[in-house]
């Protein structure tokens, strides 16, 4: 997962790059395509490899995990 993530990271820069630097009719939809794949492709895959074998309920503020953090404080002090 970390190479597809890191070859659609690298196509989306390369992209964005050739946007810029290359004199060409379509540098604005290469430009755009870059960014389109960096927000529709690279992150959401980044964000799920990076989640994916996490428990939501850890970062959620519920009251145990208030209740948890007062603790925390009270004993740091």
């Amino acid at each position: 997962m970390r190479y597809i993530i890191l070859i659609a990271f690298l196509a989306s820069l390369g992209c964005i790059l050739c946007g810029y630097f290359l004199d060409v009719d379509y540098t604005q939809k290469l430009i755009g395509f870059g960014v389109l794949g960096l927000f529709f492709v690279v992150f959401p895959l980044f964000a799920y490899h990076r989640w994916k074998d996490k428990n939501i309920k850890d970062y959620m503020l519920t009251q145990e995990n208030l209740d948890k953090m007062r603790e925390n404080q009270k004993s740091e002090k």
